[in-house]
């Protein structure tokens, strides 16, 4: 496979990054800034709709909606409109307010298993509360979780999350407990269960012999983070009787499946409800904002939350302005037409240029596994079929072509912003770079 050179000038995001090196770890505030593969990450000034333009004067159709928080889009006036509002107001007062009451409400209306609220600033820390949660309502410790499933970045929650082989992962039966980062704790791991996802059997083995010390259950219900891979027929169903049959509470974390899926979520897209679910990213448009949702009985089990930003007034303006979008009409129906103009171009693309792809479409989310023409059904297979690299490589090549997708990982998403002409300028970029390969 040849690539062409880079037809874009990139100097100036060269000359940022390396200044940003003198005085940031790594360079980046985030290694979600700069992927693995890039030797200078690209430096963006603003962004408005479906569009970013970086500090070199290039512009990029979007697809990594700001890891996924953006589904009205970069810089959306409604948003704009209530931060502003606001801001003239007061942006942080810790204290109750009418309009996280208001935000709270609509939240238990919307989300199937919303009874109950907490807020929480980022996906991390609403996990990390949903553990907690679990531990003190059940009286028991241990928590199940499934291989390249994100969760979060503190110790406990960075368990067998970026593999980069099998090998990694250790023996189906027996899955390594990898540690992800220096300076984790070695005991991190000691109340995590790790298994397969999509693996009926595993899971009811693994409950059979230690139900009386399993606290929850915590799942990905559309796993996003790696592949992305969908849910086998009956899985997620399987999974809510054998918790409730076993005292364990189920935990969906729908950090990016929440308001993308479906308004209501994943949960309300498949129809299966759980005890606890966890909402980030998308639930305020671009501001910081997580929530910790379940049935009263289990929220009012006596924990405190802590945090001085929780229930932001900005974040809270934001998010009651974003729900107010989606619940326009027709806002997801228009979801289903890009998606499905999208997938059926790239299965069009990889069939004319003998490119094995897989791809799908759910509401504001897509999906693209390339080297495989079927779906995988956990992350083993994923490492095992899907070819990453050439994947890489099409993210590569699309930002030089001016279409910005997310790095390793093959998901697509979709803002309200995006119409059909940026869905064929996509399309159309993409031709040129699979008859490349």
């Amino acid at each position: 496979m040849r690539l062409s050179g880079n037809l874009i000038n990139n100097e100036n995001s060269k000359k940022i990054y390396e200044q940003s090196k003198k005085y940031l770890v790594n360079g980046v505030a985030s290694s979600f800034h700069k992927a693995g593969f890039q030797d200078f990450p690209i430096c963006f000034d603003h962004g408005k709709g479906a569009h970013l333009y970086d500090v070199d004067g290039n512009e990029y159709i979007d697809y990594v909606a700001g890891m996924g928080p953006l589904i009205l889009g970069y810089s959306p006036d409604a948003v704009n409109q209530a931060v502003a509002e606001q801001m003239t107001k007061g942006t942080q007062f810790c204290s109750p307010s009418a309009d996280l009451n208001k935000l709270a409400e609509k939240l238990t209306e919307i989300i199937p298993c919303a009874e109950r609220v907490v807020f929480q600033n980022t996906g991390t820390e609403a996990n990390m509360f949903a553990f907690r949660l679990a531990r003190a309502f059940t009286g028991k410790s241990k928590i199940i979780k499934f291989e390249g499933q994100y969760h979060g970045w503190s110790d406990e929650e960075m368990i067998s999350t970026d593999a980069h082989s099998i090998a990694d992962l250790g023996p189906r039966e027996q899955p390594k407990k990898s540690r992800e980062v220096l300076g984790q704790l070695a005991n991190a791991s000691d109340q995590i269960i790790i298994l397969p996802w999509n693996d009926l059997s595993a899971i009811k083995h693994v409950i059979e012999e230690q139900r009386d010390e399993i606290a929850a259950i915590i799942t990905e219900p559309y796993m996003c983070d790696s592949g992305p891979i969908f849910p086998n027929e009956g899985y997620l169903e399987e999974l809510r009787t054998l918790a409730t049959e076993n005292k364990i509470l189920l935990i969906f974390d729908e950090v990016i499946t929440g308001f993308r899926l479906a308004l209501g979520g994943a949960q309300e897209y498949f129809g299966v409800t759980p005890d606890v679910a966890v909402f980030a990213k998308a639930i305020s448009g671009g501001l910081p904002l997580s929530v910790v949702t379940g049935k009263h009985s289990i929220m009012d089990c006596g924990i405190r939350t802590f945090g001085t930003f929780n229930g932001n007034a900005l974040s809270v303006a934001a998010a009651l302005a974003t729900i107010d979008e989606l619940q326009r009409d027709g806002v997801y129906a228009r979801f289903d037409v890009l998606g499905q103009q999208l997938t059926d171009g790239l299965r069009k693309l990889g069939d004319r240029y003998q490119v094995p792809l897989y791809c799908r479409h759910d509401g504001a989310i897509c999906m693209l596994l390339l080297g495989v023409d079927q779906p995988v059904d956990d992350f083993r297979d994923y490492l095992k079929f899907a070819d990453i690299e050439l994947y890489n490589h099409l993210v590569a090549r699309s930002l030089e072509l001016g279409i910005r997708l997310t790095p390793n990982r093959g998901r697509i998403y979709l803002s309200t912003e995006h119409t059909e002409r940026e869905i064929r300028k996509t399309l159309q970029i993409i031709e040129t770079i699979f008859s490349e390969f």
